[in-house]
């Protein structure tokens, strides 16, 4: 089922019980759930712990996907998996999954977490908030001695940050192509993910369908500073924007820099600067909240007495509707031919594998987040996210709904990434009471 088209179909309800019983009945557990609430030093401490995976020769976090260091804080972290009684296993696609059991196993699971793999010289709280509070979750209801109607899903996806592999394979299936495609610990995607336990020439069996998860909650720090700014606790994500990548080639004529007169020139890094500004004025030019990036750029030859024969760039579009991102790279295909036929060069595009779609998060799950947050005495926001997560993938098979926390000056994808451990902990209690509500019913 298209994301977009995947409100239109829910039918959960919070006023009553209905397909999937996401209502607010009490439990005959012995203990209320609305008394059950995270440990948050215990969480805090455990994000510290995990820091110290994948730090390299001068003292930066790498815990890039494939790599020593994300395979040790796997192995880490499924230790305190085992710990908890939730049984780890790695799929084919190398995402880890654990399992507590409800009172009635032949309901389908609760499934929530997140991932633990780093972007290069990230920092210490993307992903990794939302796989210790899943843990968290799991453990305190076990201390408590709490059984859920449902079975509980712990999943830790693989490689999030290298375009939601984990999560995309187990959704709606990795391509050829796609797992030969380099990663950026140099493995390819298959051997990636051979690296992690998984099994790329069987990775068609993690495939799951509709109606195979009760429901998906995941729990992240924003990763921007709209909730800082204004001093809200809890954002309730709307949907995830779709993200799609090309590596734009731009061919000019590589010549003497000395010899050959400016009217003569075919150079493609002129070109390229000038497609770079094109992108920025195209994207600027339609009301909304998209984004386009030109984020890497490679010149060739690269010397001071040549001039540029051969310049690759990679450009990015996010938006949350998929027909924008469209809309918006046909206008700059249009800008990129006059500026093509102007400077003399050849511009081409490539569209890569593995790219994200538009998701929308279930309206019904929204409303209980946001509902569930003001219970607790948390300030609220509805609002997208501007990042790529697993929940998009997983809106395609379940009810999917994210909570965000504040991230401190907007600051993510940096060492200088930081949450506050009081956020922290209201949103793993937000996440807690959110499970045992959709449990109930």
């Amino acid at each position: 089922m298209h994301r977009r088209a995947f409100l239109k179909t829910s039918t959960l309800s919070i006023a009553g019980v209905t397909a999937l019983g996401f209502t607010n009945t009490q439990s005959n557990n012995p203990f209320s759930s609305n008394q059950l609430t995270v440990n948050g030093k215990r969480m805090e401490r455990r994000i510290f712990e995990l820091a110290k995976f994948g730090v390299d020769e001068k003292g930066r976090g790498y815990r890039v996907a494939y790599t020593k260091g994300d395979i040790e804080g796997r192995a880490w972290f499924m230790e305190l998996m085992k710990k908890a009684g939730l049984n780890p296993t790695i799929d084919t696609a190398g995402n880890i999954i654990g399992r507590r059991n409800g009172k009635n196993n032949t309901l389908k699971p609760i499934s929530f977490g997140s991932h633990i793999d780093m972007v290069p010289d990230g920092g210490n709280y993307d992903g990794t908030l939302g796989s210790i509070a899943a843990l968290e979750v799991m453990e305190i209801l076990n201390e408590n001695k709490f059984i859920t109607e449902h079975p509980l899903e712990l999943i830790i996806f693989a490689n999030e940050e290298g375009g939601t592999i984990g999560s995309k394979a187990m959704t709606e299936g990795l391509t050829k192509d796609g797992l030969q495609q380099k990663s950026q610990s140099g493995l390819t995607h298959a051997e990636g993910i051979k690296a992690l336990g998984g099994d790329p020439e069987n990775i068609a069996s993690c495939l799951r369908r509709k109606g195979d998860v009760h429901a998906w909650l995941e729990l992240h720090i924003e990763q921007g500073g709209i909730l800082e700014r204004e001093k809200i606790q809890i954002g309730v994500v709307e949907g995830i924007v779709g993200i799609v990548h090309w590596e734009v080639l731009i061919e000019g004529f590589a010549n003497h820099a000395g010899a050959t007169p400016m009217n003569m020139r075919q150079d493609a890094l002129l070109a390229a600067s000038r497609f770079i500004i094109a992108v920025n004025e195209v994207i600027n030019s339609v009301q909304g909240s998209q984004v386009g990036t030109v984020g890497k750029i490679n010149v060739q030859p690269g010397a001071y007495n040549v001039i540029p024969g051969k310049v690759t760039v990679g450009l990015e579009i996010r938006d949350l509707n998929a027909e924008k991102i469209e809309m918006l790279f046909k206008e700059i295909e249009k800008r990129a031919a006059v500026i093509a036929q102007e400077s003399k060069t050849k511009i081409s595009f490539e569209r890569q594998p593995n790219e994200s779609k538009p998701a929308l998060t279930d309206k019904k799950l929204q409303q209980l987040i946001n509902t569930t947050a003001k219970e607790l005495g948390f300030s609220t926001k509805l609002m997208q996210s501007g990042a790529g997560h697993d929940s998009q993938h997983m809106a395609d098979i379940a009810p999917s709904a994210m909570i965000f926390i504040p991230s401190i000056g907007g600051i993510s994808h940096s060492p200088k990434e930081f949450s506050t451990a009081t956020d922290m902990e209201n949103g793993a209690n937000v996440l807690l009471q959110t499970i045992l509500k959709v449990d109930k019913g």
